[in-house]
Formats: C-alpha cells, sequence, structure tokens
C-alpha cells in the first residue's frame, strides 16, 4: 500500500509466514519461550516451524536447531525471545540467513528510559535497516492472525479451542490492554477478531504499519486501536485516506499526554492549545472515531461493521419501558443524537396500525399498545425505519420472548439504516439466545443505554465525516509567494515588522506602519497611532509596558516615544533594540487569535479563537490540521462558543466572517509550506471588522 510518498510495508508475510523460526524457545510453559512455541502449535498453525536453542535437540516433538544458520529454510518470520543485550546479535544471524521479518519480545530498550536502553534500541535498528529486516518490537507480546490460524504470543487470550475469524482488528501497543480488555472481551460479546498485534516499542515497524495491513485485508471490516504515542503523522494521514477510500473505519484510543507546540518560548498558541486536544481535532478531522475506554472500542465497531451509515443525528428509540427511553433520550441527547418528531405519513400508519394509540411521540413508549401482540414492537419498528427524518432505529428490549427478539433481529437485518438494539434483560423462553448470539449473527446489540447511545454518536460522527469527503480538497489561495516569504524568514524570534512582511507574502491584511529609530521620525505619522517596542528580544510588549496606543500629534508622540523605550530598557536590560513601530490604529470589531502550534506527532496545528478572556482564561479555540479551505475556515469559527460576538449579538453589528475565514484559509497554507521552518506563529490580536480584517500584531519563531 502506497499514498503518494508515503509507502507501507508489505506484511503478507509477516502476517501469514509459511516457516516460523522460534530463538529462544523451550518447553517449559512458566517460561516465556515455552508458551509461544506451546500457543503457536495448539492454535493450529499449519507452516514448518523451527525451535531453536543450543541446549535442546526437541521441543514439543518438534526438532530444535542449535542456531538460525542451521536451520533447513530461510524462515519468514523470526520470534526472539533473548536477553536485551543478546537481540543485536539475533538479529544480525537473521539478516545473514535472509530473514525478511522478526518479532523481538526481548526487554530492556528504550522502554527503560535510560541511556543503555535507547542505544540498545538504536542499535537493533541499525542492523535491522542496514540488512533489509524488518521487525516488531522489542518489549511487545506479539500477533495473532486468527483468518490463517498463525500465533506467536504468550497470551492466555487464546488458550483453548481457537475462535472463528472476525471481521475486526485489534492494534495497540499494549500486549494486556489489547489482547485482554478488547480482543477477548470482545469476543466474550460475540465479536470475531480477524487480526491482533501488541507491537510494544514500535522501534522499526510502527502500529500504523500493521493498521495499513488489516485495513487492505478482505477480512476486516474494522480497526480498533489503542495508541500511547501516534508516531509518523504523513504515514497517519496516509492511513486515514486509504481506509476512507474503503469505507474501514479506524476506532482509536489516544493515551497519554504529548507536548503540543513549545510552551516556553513565545507563542501565546502553544500556551492554549493542548495536547489532548490536538489529538481530538486531528482524529476527527481525519475521520478516526476517537473513543476513551477499551469497551468502547468494540462496542463502537459492533455498529460500525455493518456497513450501515447514519445520514443525519436524527434517531428513533421504541419500547415497552419508559425509564429506559428517557435515559436513551437523555444520554443521546447529550451526545449530539437528535430524536425528531415523526412525519405526518408515519403517524398516520402507526394510528392505523395501533387503533386508539395515541403515544406517536419520539422516543415512543409503547406500554398499553403492544399488550398480548407478539408482532407489535418489530412492525413498529420497521414503520420508523422508513421515516425519512429518521437515520438510526434504537429499539429497547427488556425481557422477552425469544419470538419477540429474533423479529426485532429480523427488521434489523433487512434495514438499509443502521440499529443499535438496546437489550437490558433476557430472553424469557430460551436461555441459550443472548446478546452474544445476536452479535455474533452481525448485529449491533448493548445492555446498557450509555454504551449504546455513544456507539450511535460515534456513528454519526464517522457519517458526518464520510459526507466531507466529497467537498473539494483546500484550494490554494490567489495571491501567495511563497518563495519570497521563506527568504524572509529569520532564525528565532522575528520582531513584529518582519513577522507582518512574512504574513503579508501569503495575503494576510497587514496593518500601516513603518520604523522609526528616533522621535523625529516617529512624529511624521499623522492621525492616531501606536507605538511598539521593535525588539527580537521583547516578543511580549504588553508584558514590558513597551507601548502606547490611540496618541496622535507632535507631543503625545515624542513623549510616548521616550516613554516606551525607557520601558523596554529597565524590561530588559541589554535588549537589542531596533526602533519603535509606529502604526495606524484600528478601531472597532473584535479581537481574534490564529496561531500556529507544532505537535511533535501530528505537525502543525492551525489554531483559531476569540481574544482576550475568551482564549486565556475560557480557552475557547478551534484547531484543524492545515491546510484548510473557507468552508472548514468558517466551520472552525462556527465552533468557538463565542461566535455570537462576531455574528453581532445583543445588536452589535455583525463583523465579516468571509475575511476572517479567508485569512485563516491563508494562514493554514503558509503552516504547510513553511512547516520545517516556523517553530510557532501568533497572530494575537487579528482585529475583524464590520468589513474585513487587520492583523494588529504577530510574531514568528522561526528555526
Amino acid at each position: 500500500m502506497s499514498d503518494g510518498k508515503v509507502k507501507f510495508a508489505d506484511l503478507g508475510r509477516f502476517f501469514n509466514p509459511r516457516r516460523v523460526a522460534f530463538i529462544g524457545a523451550t518447553e517449559d510453559v512458566a517460561k516465556f519461550g515455552g508458551r509461544c512455541v506451546r500457543l503457536l502449535i495448539d492454535f493450529g498453525y499449519q507452516g514448518e516451524i523451527y525451535p531453536v536453542n543450543p541446549k535442546r535437540a526437541e521441543i514439543f516433538g518438534l526438532k530444535c536447531y542449535p542456531s538460525l544458520a542451521e536451520v533447513p529454510q530461510p524462515p519468514d518470520h523470526v520470534g526472539i525471545v533473548l536477553p536485551g543485550k543478546a537481540v543485536p546479535g539475533a538479529l544480525e544471524d537473521c539478516v545473514k540467513k535472509g530473514v525478511p521479518f522478526a518479532t523481538v519480545f526481548s526487554a530492556g530498550f528504550s522502554e527503560t528510559a535510560t541511556d543503555e536502553g535507547r542505544q540498545l534500541q538504536a542499535r537493533a535498528v541499525g542492523i535491522a535497516r542496514q540488512g533489509g529486516l524488518r521487525f516488531m518490537g522489542p518489549n511487545c507480546n506479539g500477533m495473532i492472525n486468527f483468518v490463517d490460524a498463525f500465533a506467536l504470543t504468550s497470551t492466555s487470550a487464546i488458550h483453548g479451542k481457537r475462535r472463528p475469524a472476525g471481521d475486526i482488528a485489534v492494534v495497540s501497543q499494549s500486549g494486556g490492554a489489547g489482547q485482554i480488555n478488547v480482543m477477548w472481551r470482545a469476543q466474550q460479546a460475540g465479536l470475531g477478531i480477524s487480526y491482533q498485534v501488541s507491537c510494544g516499542n514500535d522501534a522499526d515497524l510502527s502500529l500504523i504499519d500493521y493498521m495499513a495491513f488489516m485495513i487492505e485485508s478482505e477480512r476486516t471490516k474494522v480497526v480498533c486501536a489503542i495508541a500511547e504515542r501516534v508516531p509518523e503523522s504523513a504515514k497517519l494521514r496516509a492511513l486515514a485516506r486509504r481506509a476512507a477510500e474503503l469505507d474501514k473505519p479506524i476506532v482509536m484510543i489516544k493515551l497519554g499526554r504529548t507536548e503540543a507546540g513549545s510552551r516556553a518560548a513565545a507563542s501565546h498558541t502553544g500556551a492554549v492549545t493542548g495536547a489532548d486536544e490536538v489529538s481530538d481535532a486531528a482524529l476527527r478531522q481525519l475521520g478516526i472515531v476517537r473513543v476513551e475506554d477499551c469497551n468502547e472500542l468494540y462496542e463502537t465497531a459492533m455498529l460500525l461493521r455493518r456497513g450501515k451509515r447514519p445520514s443525519s443525528r436524527t434517531a428513533a428509540a421504541l419500547s415497552v419501558s419508559g425509564g429506559n427511553l428517557v435515559m436513551v433520550a437523555d444520554l443521546g441527547a447529550a451526545r449530539g443524537v437528535e430524536f425528531p418528531s415523526y412525519s405526518d405519513g408515519t403517524e398516520k400508519t402507526l394510528a392505523a396500525y395501533l387503533p386508539g394509540f395515541v403515544g406517536a411521540v419520539n422516543p415512543t413508549d409503547m406500554t398499553s399498545a403492544a399488550i398480548g401482540r407478539t408482532d407489535t414492537f418489530a412492525a413498529v419498528a420497521k414503520i420508523l425505519a422508513e421515516d425519512a427524518g429518521v437515520s438510526t432505529v434504537v429499539p429497547v428490549l427488556t425481557s422477552a420472548a425469544a419470538a419477540e427478539i429474533r423479529s426485532i433481529a429480523d427488521a434489523s437485518a433487512v434495514s438499509d439504516k443502521p440499529f443499535a438494539i438496546l437489550w437490558t434483560g433476557k430472553c424469557i423462553d430460551d436461555p441459550a439466545l443472548t446478546p452474544a448470539v445476536l452479535v455474533a449473527e452481525g448485529h449491533a446489540v448493548y445492555r446498557d443505554a450509555a454504551p449504546c447511545m455513544n456507539a450511535v454518536a460515534a456513528a454519526i460522527r464517522y457519517s458526518e465525516f464520510r459526507a466531507r469527503l466529497a467537498r473539494p480538497a483546500p484550494q490554494r489561495p490567489a495571491g501567495i509567494d511563497a518563495d519570497k516569504a521563506r527568504k524572509l524568514l529569520k532564525p528565532g524570534t522575528m520582531t513584529e515588522a518582519d513577522s507582518k512582511a512574512l504574513l503579508a507574502c501569503y495575503g494576510l491584511p497587514v496593518t500601516k506602519e513603518f520604523l522609526a529609530r528616533t522621535a523625529d521620525e516617529a512624529v511624521k505619522k499623522q492621525g492616531l497611532v501606536a507605538l511598539k517596542i521593535s525588539s527580537p528580544d521583547i516578543p511580549h510588549k504588553t508584558e514590558a509596558n513597551a507601548i502606547r496606543l490611540n496618541l496622535s500629534g507632535a507631543e503625545a508622540i515624542r513623549r510616548g516615544f521616550d516613554e516606551v523605550i525607557a520601558a523596554a530598557k529597565a524590561y530588559k536590560p541589554g535588549a537589542r533594540i531596533e526602533g519603535l513601530l509606529v502604526q495606524e490604529m484600528v478601531q472597532g470589531g473584535e479581537e481574534v487569535l490564529l496561531g500556529v502550534a507544532k505537535d511533535p506527532g501530528f505537525g502543525p496545528v492551525l489554531t483559531v479563537g476569540l481574544g482576550g478572556i475568551y482564549v486565556e482564561v475560557f480557552k475557547d479555540v478551534s484547531l484543524r490540521l492545515p491546510p484548510v479551505s473557507i468552508e472548514e475556515a468558517k466551520e472552525m469559527i462556527g465552533e468557538l462558543k463565542s461566535v455570537s460576538i462576531l455574528r453581532g449579538a445583543r445588536g452589535k453589528q455583525a463583523l465579516d466572517i468571509e475575511a476572517l475565514a479567508d485569512c485563516i484559509a491563508r494562514l493554514s497554507w503558509l503552516a504547510v509550506d513553511l512547516q520545517d521552518r516556523i517553530a510557532e506563529l501568533d497572530i494575537n490580536p487579528l482585529r475583524v471588522l464590520p468589513k474585513g480584517a487587520r492583523v494588529v500584531d504577530a510574531l514568528i519563531v522561526a528555526t
């Protein structure tokens, strides 16, 4: 699989090798190597197995070889369980033997957070890269291929009879979380797994490489991922695009916290852009469905794997239990799910089907109408599914007879709309009929209202992402001179004047201003002006009290000039002072922050927020990965809780949203074009006016 410059390794023989060797094999199942070999055999692997251990002649009835060099044919995949310091030598043996893939279970590498561990890992990677070998790990718990009956792992989750392959793949850097919390529990719920990977340190092959294989597999419909770190932003984007092309959702838990941007330097954007917010915005933009807990991974996949996508946020719920309906409605509304009124046609059909029934509201409580009629529940569910204003159906079962439960499952199967079945009780006349049975048959069945509505909301978010895919890709605005902008970059903290000159290359509307080195030069400007210190050593002029506003007339400007110079020298003696920026005063409108911060995982991140207290206290910001279109820029503006201020709240004049969106789009292209040189960027503020906008202050930190 490839996407332009991004290429993914062909992992066919990694997941389905013809021959496997295991260095460090033993018959002692109390040891890691013993459990791995025993499970490999018991799982039903049909290829050649070559145990390698110089102290054994035979292991589990298989001939054991003293070294990898002595196995009869080059293995496709080699498992390694040795002390960490012995791993580089084992990898060298793999290279000499012509082995394409290895899994390094051994610990003692970068996860130790020691120089020795990091150096050992770097050495292992160097050997592999130089020899054309790709490997999983180190410090991992291996992989399971239910499709082809190949398991190279020690997990107790696959002891006993091998479960049939399903259509959900699971990948995580952790072993226990991926293999027990997700894979095993998903299987207990009735779901089937196609592939599972617990990849550890990701020193060579990464989480994204395994996901790429899973996405391409015809046996996988949804990939569930637990990511402690999301490396390789370009590869993640390429993976997400390919998953979208194939309509194979990725559901992800993103764990941990990472620094977004450089908090210690000059950028205000870095301080208000939290790492978790970056992850949330980036994953949403890429169409990766983010969830919070392990059960949400497979419960969301349960609904998404059916391939029936909601066309809107609307849902209809029905039950004989009014209390359950209230829970569904409350929890759904809190997650953005809407329960609209039914169409006139639906109400008439319900009235004809249920004479005297007056409860045709959504959610629909059928308590009295359903008594004594075994066909009512499914019939009403089908009627609601045919309503054009309903996109998802949520039938709520408590304890019911098998015939009623089966009728709802049948309705779910034939409808082209997703059914999320909430079944809180049991089957009263067939104990063998359980939620897991229905799930195994392909239905989405939930035991509680919260996970049910979480899954519905996630399916809606994914469908909204797919709707956005139909839009044209962002187009580069006219009037951009990227070459000139690159030439204007100066390493370190750039002055406001230099920063604005660069922004002007991208068509951003900067204020009229000039640099005055003396008070005599400053008074040449007529009208209302602002005076600001211009120094690469004083990025925050307000903190230094080195700014004066609303000055007019020679006397006021001269006095202001002297005050600003004195304040700057007092704030930072020895600072390089280029002079004062004499700037037109821009009055009216509202202040907006536009910024670019650099996230270590996702790269440049675009930030938009209303200025002042809204950013500093409420952190009311919207984030995107650049570039963005004008339409996407307007969506960012619309996401702000304070957007009503820009639209003209309480009788105020509406401001120029179009001009603001244009500035956002232009800045997004700057972030893309100069991402290798820009560490941080602030436009703070951009003053949005009733007509147009002006960059009042700006700061760029370049590398």
